[in-house]
């Protein structure tokens, strides 16, 4: 059972960690979207937007990182 569930974890945390640009830009998206709600006082659904256009963005550009690396 430990080991099921060792495999489980270690699959998930690989799924963050693979590409560790992506999750870095991710944590930056959320971070930034977070500060505009709470410092500047911007509506939330402006700090939604700033979610979904920054993580689309960032996942762009995953792709296409991984695009020139394949053969």
């Amino acid at each position: 059972m430990r080991r099921i569930v060792r495999e489980i974890a270690g699959e998930l945390v690989g799924m963050f960690v693979a590409d560790g640009r992506l999750a870095l830009a991710i944590l930056a998206v959320i971070a930034a979207a977070w500060a505009l709600v709470r410092w500047s006082g911007l509506d939330p659904r402006i700090g939604g937007a700033v979610l979904l256009a920054g993580s689309l963005g960032a996942l762009l550009g995953g792709i296409r990182r991984a695009a020139r690396k394949s053969p």
